[in-house]
């Protein structure tokens, strides 16, 4: 159901060899084999499916499991749960599906939708810390205003971010920071993609995120020069969790860029 992953190209390959992309459960056939994404699927989804008598192969990633896990959990333990992320993104849509009642943070002006006294709190897995940090506190701030909306009593937070797409933001910012112009490579829908892009922009202004190099145009480097003068550039690339080797080895092809 959706995209098995954010990468047109590896979704494209898959299709050629007999999968099939679908945006709901009512698009399955009954007794159908059926695929659940890395961003995983809403508790009403599967059972929906079951009743379909459907062959489930579950490959949601264990990471965003343990989200829909610790949010049903806390849920039973009286907690609003709240999820810091993109309320669009297929793997909080699935975490929110898996309670009865989360509110999702993506910005300070979602705060005042909590309305709580008892608050979980988890979050997408491929955010920044920075940006949970940031929403934390700002979530922790309303509340002492004792405002109605915002003011809560207790606030439980659960770090459920992914370890390895911190560890690749760091990489990523670390590279761009040495190099004259940063290549990012992955689709352009995937979260923990745009992350790493929107990351090494902040520290390098001659960052590109591209889905493939058959997106990459000379001109968009034409004129640039490196930190001494030099017309001969330094080039960096990191890629999104999804992007497959196949792709990022194109680059190291003589005429790539």
């Amino acid at each position: 159901m959706g995209p098995i992953i954010h990468n047109p190209d590896v979704v494209e390959r898959l299709a050629k060899k007999g999968l099939i992309t679908v945006d709901s459960v009512e698009e399955i056939p009954a007794g159908a084999t059926v695929l659940i994404r890395s961003h995983g699927a809403a508790s009403e989804e599967i059972a929906h499916l079951k009743e379909k008598k459907a062959d489930i192969v579950d490959a949601t990633c264990v990471l965003v499991k343990r989200v829909q896990q610790i949010a049903a959990q806390m849920e039973r333990e009286g907690y609003k749960v709240v999820i810091v992320g993109d309320k669009n993104h297929p793997e909080v849509r699935a975490v929110v599906g898996c309670t009865k009642g989360a509110v999702v943070v993506g910005d300070e002006s979602d705060i005042s939708k909590i309305g709580a006294v008892r608050l979980g709190i988890v979050c997408q897995t491929t955010q920044s810390p920075e940006f949970f940090g940031r929403m934390l506190a700002a979530i922790a701030g309303a509340g002492s205003t004792g405002s109605p909306q915002a003011g809560f009593d207790e606030m439980k937070v659960i770090n459920t971010l992914c370890k390895e797409a911190i560890k690749r933001q760091q990489a990523a910012v670390e590279l761009c920071r040495k190099v004259d112009i940063m290549f990012v490579l992955g689709g352009l829908e995937s979260a923990n993609t745009r992350k790493l892009a929107e990351l090494c922009k902040k520290y390098n202004n001659k960052t590109f995120h591209l889905q493939s190099w058959d997106e990459f145009d000379i001109k968009q480097v034409f004129g640039f020069r490196a930190a001494g003068g030099s017309t001969s550039l330094t080039a960096g690339v990191t890629a999104g969790a999804s992007t497959p080797q196949w792709i990022i080895g194109l680059c190291e092809k003589p005429g790539s860029y």
